[in-house]
């Protein structure tokens, strides 16, 4: 699989074509063969927004997870809380994304991890209007996969019922640990659970030095636009042409 728009339509026709059904964390149960599709915005919203795009062009709705801790994007400032509402324009939904790492004094206690997920999905639900009932976990512990965690109110995406009930699948690093085409081809299993990252992806094929170098780049006219807004005339004092 090539990790451009063009390659992920590819893979949502191969998944059709072999009678998966596009479901969520909530619809998955009503299909005798189901495809749940997860997103983690870890760092660019705008590529994020693009493959949202891309997926309601083809009639396939999924989930976005939102990092509301995140020093890449901003959930509360009006343009990238617009830039999720898009999202669910485009008709997905919106979960949160929750690091850990964060909260160093929860180490080792979930139920005081359970309070913080509660806590961010609040404040999340905030930014975007919308009621937030699913979370998926930033790298997470050993100590919080193996917990299993039963938060009120939520579903856990890192749950036993995702991991021992579906074939989990997942790009991170930019590389599939196993043969995504053959195992859809195969049919062995009847429900998928597949992770994609949106900042991997592009028009083009390009290796992961280029597209991490892309979006590390990018952030530089993402600032100026930010400053922009926000200083009379910015072009006077320095134009967008001499960002790198």
């Amino acid at each position: 699989m090539v990790f451009t728009y063009e390659g992920y339509k590819e893979l949502l026709k191969l998944l059709a074509g072999h009678n998966y059904r596009f479901t969520d964390y909530k619809s998955w149960q009503q299909a005798d063969r189901c495809v749940i599709l997860r997103h983690d915005i870890d760092y660019d919203i705008d590529k994020a927004v693009r493959l949202a795009a891309e997926e309601e062009n083809e009639g396939v709705a999924s989930t976005y997870f939102v990092l509301l801790t995140s020093d890449f994007y901003n959930v509360f400032s009006k343009k990238d809380s617009d830039k999720l509402k898009r999202i669910l324009d485009y008709g997905h939904t919106i979960g949160l994304h929750f690091d850990e790492a964060r909260y160093p004094e929860t180490a080792g206690d979930t139920q005081k991890i359970k309070k913080k997920i509660t806590e961010e999905a609040g404040l999340l639900g905030k930014a975007i209007e919308r009621k937030i009932d699913i979370v998926s976990m930033h790298r997470p512990s050993r100590a919080v996969l193996e917990a299993d965690m039963n938060i009120p109110g939520m579903i856990n995406s890192y749950g036993t019922t995702y991991f021992k009930e579906f074939k989990y699948l997942s790009d991170s690093r930019r590389r599939w640990r196993e043969p995504l085409d053959k195992i859809i081809e195969s049919g062995k299993y009847r429900r998928l659970h597949i992770l994609t990252h949106a900042f991997w992806y592009n028009e083009i094929e390009k290796d992961m030095h280029q597209t991490v170098l892309d979006v590390i780049n990018s952030g530089n006219h993402a600032r100026y636009r930010s400053m922009d807004l926000n200083i009379t005339d910015l072009s006077s004092i320095v134009s967008e042409s001499e960002v790198t």
